[in-house]
């Protein structure tokens, strides 16, 4: 593997502003892809109170070398106050996949 890849997951309100999202993270070649997964239940305490709510998950993959550039595009247009943005290491992956991804996200 080149590159150390990372998985990294956000969630969002709607499938609409999941696909927006993505689809710009891809335009500026900050991940290879994203899936978008709808028909999440997350409960949480947000201000005091614990709350449930449905949203999107969403899988952002992309290389390590990326994440201050991709953090800051999501800060920037990401719907929520404080959007849930976490980066996973990937520690194997079949090495075509892996391949296609670094060649996805270079600057």
């Amino acid at each position: 593997m080149a590159q150390q890849a990372l998985v990294v997951l956000t969630t969002l309100g709607t499938e609409a502003d999941a696909r927006a999202l993505v689809t710009a993270l891809v335009e500026q070649r900050l991940i290879a892809c994203g899936t978008v997964v709808p028909a999440a239940r997350s409960i949480y305490r947000w201000e005091g109170k614990v709350t449930e709510a449905g949203e999107v998950l969403v899988l952002l993959k992309t290389s390590a070398a990326r994440w201050d550039a991709l953090r800051s595009s999501v800060e920037r247009l990401h719907p929520y106050q404080v959007p849930e943005l976490l980066a996973l290491p990937v520690t194997h992956g079949l090495e075509q996949y892996m391949s296609w991804l670094s060649h996805e996200v270079t600057e």
